[in-house]
């Protein structure tokens, strides 16, 4: 069999297959999963830049804190969607 004979028959198969090929707990896992990363992603800028400001002003702790944990209510979100669906 050759290759493009195999590749054909392969084909063929993923057309008979009864169903979705990715059921609803690997779509909700793979959702939750971007978005997890997706935070982390934009919490390692926001994060230096919060130390930094913090490192010449005591008063900025609280914004800092607050812009740190702003990426991370995306997962939570994402969890909450997941639930809901």
């Amino acid at each position: 069999m050759s290759g493009l004979e195999l590749a054909a028959d392969v084909a063929l198969q993923a057309e008979q297959a009864a169903g979705p090929t990715l059921e609803n707990a690997g779509a909700a896992a793979i959702a939750v999963g971007l978005a997890a990363l997706a935070a982390g992603y934009a919490e390692r800028g926001i994060g230096a830049a919060a130390v930094g400001a913090i490192a010449e002003d005591d008063d900025m702790f609280v914004p800092g804190l607050i812009m740190t944990v702003l990426p991370e209510t995306l997962v939570i979100l994402a969890l909450v969607v997941v639930f809901i669906v």
